[in-house]
């Protein structure tokens, strides 16, 4: 039978839209779940304020009467003052079959065309904000928290779909097997004696509503000038902070301030991936044992955001903060730190990173094509 690529009306379809991506990476070693209840939410346009921001419609293909692949297409609207006539595509799952994924990427073009796009680029879920890329290497190891992860053979099938890439996104990985290395700690130390106003506290859970909008008014401001940023509104950022408050560990968050004023802040995360993996999706039956006895088993974090105002990123801040995530790492126990993910050309993180023994250890990769 040939392939049948449906749209889908959410959130009345979302469970049947989420439910594929389960049937294709259910055997794979190496997936972590997503739990669906966070994911009914975050496609529900009822409950994600980014739906108002953007024009989005999903679908799904079936080949023989089963649900075989998932594609979402959507016009940012915010984006479109970055790069005018641009539409994205995401959440593109599909089972090895040409037929199938060629429908589905066919289906998002025809509809992106008719929203007036002459572009399109992805995989966003749903833009820059929120995960994204494809990883087109080291498919043998989990992805850390908030990360993609696809099956192998997809880059080559993008590939025959007529995409090709847009920017290449690298996630390095430091291993935490001593003391921070001696040129980055005496930069650190130098950089606090030489900057008495500068000082650097650890974020306040008791004062979340605050401390997110500081957190807010310094992302939007650092990222601005960043390829593919979209800022976002206080209604998303919200949306945003309120599903990390779960996993923020104020051992690696940080505010820092010039005399008193926040100028940066940086934000680390526990690998929540390795809790959520064993639930496979779900908080029952046993689910929720994970999430109560597995975080303190947690051995890996991730650098997440680490943001500066433009008026003071000529200051050497990361040091001091890499510094103190490492130190707190260490005595917890954490083996080591993905610091992802890192755009291939902006050369000043990457050489802070390489300069603290920090290695690439994968590669995601965005892709585009004309419509």
């Amino acid at each position: 039978m040939p392939v049948e690529i449906k749209p889908i009306q959410l959130p009345a379809d979302v469970n049947a839209f989420i439910n594929v991506w389960f049937d294709l990476y259910g055997s794979n070693p190496n997936w972590v779940a997503p739990l669906k209840f966070e994911r009914r939410d975050f496609l529900n346009p009822n409950k994600n304020p980014y739906f108002k921001l953007a024009n989005i419609q999903c679908f799904i293909a079936w080949k023989d009467g089963k649900a075989v692949g998932t594609i979402s297409a959507q016009v940012d609207k915010g984006y479109q003052s970055v790069e005018a006539n641009v539409g994205f595509f995401g959440f593109f799952e599909f089972t090895d079959d040409e037929e199938v994924a060629r429908g589905l990427i066919e289906a998002a073009r025809d509809w992106l065309r008719g929203q007036g796009m002459a572009r399109m680029m992805g995989p966003f879920n749903f833009n820059t904000n929120h995960e994204c890329g494809l990883l087109v290497d080291a498919f043998d190891q989990d992805p850390l928290v908030l990360m993609t992860y696809n099956l192998p053979y997809y880059p080559a099938m993008y590939e025959t779909l007529g995409l090709t890439k847009a920017k290449d996104l690298y996630a390095y990985w430091l291993e935490n097997n001593g003391p921070v290395p001696e040129r980055i700690g005496k930069l650190a130390d130098r950089f606090m004696e030489k900057h008495p106003e500068i000082t650097i506290r650890s974020f306040n859970l008791k004062k979340f509503e605050s401390e997110v909008a500081i957190a807010k008014d310094i992302y939007n401001d650092a990222w601005a000038d960043n390829w593919g940023f979209v800022k976002l509104t206080d209604e998303e950022f919200q949306k945003v902070a309120e599903g990390l408050r779960p996993m923020i560990d104020p051992r690696y968050c940080y505010v820092v301030e010039r005399n008193g004023v926040p100028i940066a802040f940086s934000l680390t995360l526990p690998d929540y991936n390795q809790v959520v993996k064993p639930m496979k999706g779900s908080i029952f039956p046993f689910g929720w044992w994970h999430w109560l006895t597995m975080p303190k088993k947690i051995n890996q974090i991730r650098v997440f955001v680490l943001g500066v105002r433009r008026e003071f990123q000529y200051l050497a801040i990361g040091a001091p903060l890499y510094k103190r995530t490492w130190d707190n790492g260490r005595e917890a126990g954490v083996k080591g730190a993905e610091c992802s993910w890192i755009l291939e050309d902006n050369f000043r993180m990457r050489g802070a990173l390489e300069k603290m023994g920090a290695k690439i250890y994968k590669t995601y990769r965005l892709y585009g094509g004309d419509l």
